[in-house]
């Protein structure tokens, strides 16, 4: 309830958000408003008590990250020392004639009781105090903090990595990441400001060497200009004035300066200062023992101070003693215990140690992690779900999930594609860069690194998302990172379509054709052909880039030969011939006139001689008419493309699969058709004849 009427914002606010404000506009008060001597005894102790917080506080943190607001608190320490300094200067110059309590208790106290009222040692004792925070601990607390920073950052991404790694290897959760990550972020961030801040702290003792000479050239100019007092008074009085308010704003600031230090000086450890000091300075007995023994050598001299040092040996040495006696009451239960705690035997190893192989894997270089990470976005995740989508309903089954991980042993922007766990493609993306790939009639060159398109062999360059626009306009083929390692993964995912077609997939095919025609299925497998069988058929299928789709028409016509026959060649070939309208289609996707190219009468005859005597797989066929029979139809290929055509070859039945076979290797691009394949309706035009000029 507001029953003080405040404003709704106020109210809304809480005490520690208020905390800052109030202490930003008390500074600025100080600054402008006199303040009497009372309220700058309360906030020169005040100065103080805050000095020794900030340093208690950084003895008793852990990691520096407890204390990320250290950083504000140097800037804001800095601010109220000078704001102080301000007021303080200006009741010295007006109220310093009156005396040396006329600047308040406090500043009285430190010029009468630290220097003694002697401004000659007021001044040794405030310029060695500089020169002790300006040369020694700021200097290098700021080393240590712009060295950290540095190794901070530098050391970023090999966390972020070790981060990443954890987290595929399903070690830490998505929430457990997410926080490392930000904490990885705030420590780089962390001595980075402490680099800035240092330099406030190191401004700071500058700035008080120069108000405390201020303070007295001015003091003598006022004390004997306006108030008339000779030169030794003025003297005396602005002089232990100026050196009291030096000395009290320069005792906090060391303070600070040596907490600064502590912080970012100190190893991470999951003990505070004093902890670790006790723990590692203290640890050892024979340390001390021999320490004592060199404390009380010295202690004997004649002229040293014998009773200090002996006394002190004495210490050092009842130390190591009871260190010694503990070691000897612990450690027989330590070997007590480890002999009750009996070491684990090593388990047998077991059929769960055998890991399966994934059918189809992807592994990232760390930069291309952004992409297949859900936190960041990772569009290649959504990229791949639609390649497996578009795959099953252009091909018809549905491929393996793809596995990805990251792998630390590839080169930063590089990517692997492995099947059954063997590579099948390699590449390179470059994130926040664009591929542009020359599909052949580009009208010009565009500065970057060039590369080959990895899916399909074509020349390209790696250009800035700048050139993006100009690339397009030059007849590029202008990709992101993601779009290429798809583009690539759908193409090995095609060309490798009768290998990712294994057993279990076939038989989910046919549980999915089951719910509609599960008479249809029954009465094939297993009753007419087992299911090695039929895997087979449409693993040729596959081979030679024949869509299964149309699985109705494939289970029809096995269903009517597979009486006759069980050969899986044979029941291919029928089946070819049963799909032949949508082979063609697939090849031809418009037209009814199909260009073509066909085998000269003489080689013809000689193949199917050939064919007659080595069987259907034609291992017989002579060399010189194997060699004669690639090279002509490699350069009937050529030609078939130079034209802008689909390069098909025409042959009759029984030299179909032996020529497919054949030529698949050196001429992927070839398709080799039977006549008995071709549909009715179409229109065939003979381009060119393989083997009419030999």
């Amino acid at each position: 309830m507001n029953s003080l009427n405040l404003p709704s914002w106020i109210t809304g606010m809480g005490t520690k958000a208020l905390a800052a404000p109030l202490l930003i506009i008390m500074m600025l008060a100080m600054m402008i408003l006199p303040l009497p001597a009372f309220v700058l005894d309360i906030f020169f102790s005040f100065n103080i008590a805050l000095a020794i917080i900030v340093l208690l506080t950084s003895l008793y943190t852990v990691k520096p990250l407890d204390f990320m607001v250290f950083p504000t608190v140097l800037l804001v320490s800095t601010m109220l020392r000078l704001s102080l300094n301000v007021a303080s200067t200006r009741v010295v110059l007006t109220e310093g004639h009156t005396g040396p309590d006329a600047a308040g208790k406090v500043i009285e106290a430190f010029g009468h009781f630290l220097i003694g009222g002697n401004y000659t040692v007021g001044i040794v004792v405030f310029v060695i105090l500089t020169i002790i925070n300006f040369t020694v601990v700021t200097k290098g607390a700021g080393r240590i903090a712009e060295v950290g920073a540095r190794f901070a950052l530098d050391a970023m991404p090999g966390k972020q990595m070790a981060i990443d790694a954890d987290l595929n290897a399903g070690l830490i959760a998505e929430q457990e990441a997410r926080r490392r990550r930000t904490e990885v972020a705030q420590e780089a961030e962390f001595y980075g400001a402490m680099d800035g801040a240092s330099k406030y702290v190191r401004g700071d003792a500058v700035a008080g060497i120069m108000v405390t000479i201020i303070n007295v050239i001015g003091g003598l100019i006022v004390g004997m200009v306006q108030h008339d007092l000779d030169f030794a008074t003025a003297l005396k009085n602005y002089t232990l004035l100026a050196i009291g308010d030096g000395l009290v704003a320069q005792i906090p600031s060391l303070i600070i300066s040596t907490a600064a230090g502590v912080v970012v000086s100190r190893v991470a450890s999951d003990q505070d200062i004093g902890g670790q000091l006790i723990g590692q300075l203290f640890a050892k007995p024979q340390v001390l023992h021999i320490t004592a023994a060199i404390i009380g050598g010295m202690g004997i001299i004649p002229g040293m101070p014998h009773i200090a040092f002996i006394l002190l040996a004495a210490v050092l040495a009842g130390g190591g003693y009871v260190l010694t006696k503990k070691a000897q009451i612990v450690a027989p239960i330590e070997q007590v215990a480890e002999q009750q705690v009996a070491p684990p035997e090593m388990e047998e190893a077991t059929w769960q140690d055998i890991l399966p192989v994934d059918t189809l894997g992807l592994e990232v270089g760390y930069r291309l992690i952004p992409l297949v990470d859900k936190t960041q976005g990772g569009e290649l995740l959504r990229r791949i779900k639609g390649i497996r989508k578009k795959f099953a309903q252009e091909v018809g089954f549905l491929s393996p999930p793809v596995h990805i991980r990251d792998n630390l042993e590839l080169r930063p922007a590089v990517y692997r594609i492995t099947l059954k766990g063997v590579e099948v493609g390699t590449g390179e993306a470059n994130t926040g860069q664009f591929m542009a790939i020359d599909p052949g009639m580009v009208t010009g060159p565009l500065p970057g690194v060039v590369t080959t398109d990895p899916a399909f062999g074509l020349p390209a360059v790696w250009i800035d998302s700048s050139l993006r626009e100009q690339a397009q306009t030059m007849g590029y083929t202008v990709v992101d990172a993601g779009t290429v390692i798809a583009t690539h993964l759908n193409h090995l995912i095609t060309t490798h379509a009768a290998e990712l077609l294994g057993r279990h997939e076939v038989q989910q095919l046919l549980d999915h054709l089951a719910k509609d025609t599960p008479k249809l299925i029954e009465d094939l497998v297993p009753k007419l052909i087992p299911i090695s069988v039929l895997q087979k058929v449409l693993q040729n299928l596959l081979i030679e880039g024949v869509h299964i789709r149309d699985m109705r028409t494939i289970i029809e016509t096995l269903s009517e030969y597979a009486t006759h026959t069980q050969d899986s060649n044979e029941l291919t070939t029928q089946v070819r011939i049963a799909l032949g309208r949508s082979i063609v289609q697939q090849i031809f996707p418009s037209g009814n006139e199909l260009t073509v190219m066909t085998l000269d009468n003489r080689l013809e005859r000689l193949l199917m001689q050939a064919l007659q005597t080595s069987g259907p797989d034609g291992a017989g066929i002579e060399p010189g008419l194997a060699d004669t029979l690639a090279m002509q139809t490699e350069m009937a290929t050529q030609q078939q493309q130079q034209m802008g055509l689909t390069p098909v070859l025409l042959v009759p039945g029984p030299l179909r699969a032996l020529l497919s076979r054949f030529l698949r290797r050196t001429l992927p691009q070839l398709k080799v058709l039977s006549h008995a394949e071709l549909p009715e309706t179409k229109t065939i035009r003979v381009t060119s004849l393989v083997g009419g000029q030999s």
